[in-house]
């Protein structure tokens, strides 16, 4: 019997969008079990802005999917004793990441940098809300109160 081959993706999976789903499913068709990472909002903190969706919905987002076999907390971005201790052959993250993880192929592991290219991705949709919030915010906020006709 042949080994089933283990594949690894994690992310912050912040409002959750397409180029994550295209991300799990390229995964998912490297292997027979994929294990999903989705990082605390603790490890998040530790390297950027929070995530706007708490880590405990966005876990519940990430189990909700057809892909993944097993979604675990993911609280390091050192993935060393994670590859080891879960016997991990292959490793799938974003190319925003590229270069990161090549030290895991120290260890046999296969390194996959997925290309987001120029599409979606968290920060941007942040970014747009942010923007178009403040276009409403301007326009709604500039008007005078009306007049008080009493009976």
């Amino acid at each position: 019997m042949s080994k089933r081959k283990i594949i690894y993706t994690s992310g912050t999976f912040d409002m959750f969008h397409s180029n994550h789903l295209k991300m799990i499913k390229y995964a998912k068709g490297l292997g027979d079990t994929l294990i999903v990472g989705v990082s605390t909002d603790e490890l998040v903190c530790s390297y950027k802005k929070a995530p706007i969706i708490p880590f405990e919905e966005r876990l519940a987002i990430l189990e909700s999917l057809k892909y993944p076999d097993i979604v675990i907390p993911q609280r390091s971005l050192d993935h060393t004793e994670l590859v080891k201790n879960l016997n991990i052959d292959s490793f799938v993250v974003g190319d925003d990441w590229v270069g990161k993880y090549d030290y895991l192929r120290e260890f046999g592991i296969e390194v996959f940098y997925f290309p987001y290219g120029d599409g979606i991705s968290s920060s941007k949709l942040k970014e747009e809300i942010f923007h178009k919030y403040k276009e409403l915010k301007n326009v709604s906020d500039k008007h005078s109160n009306p007049e008080i006709i009493l009976k």
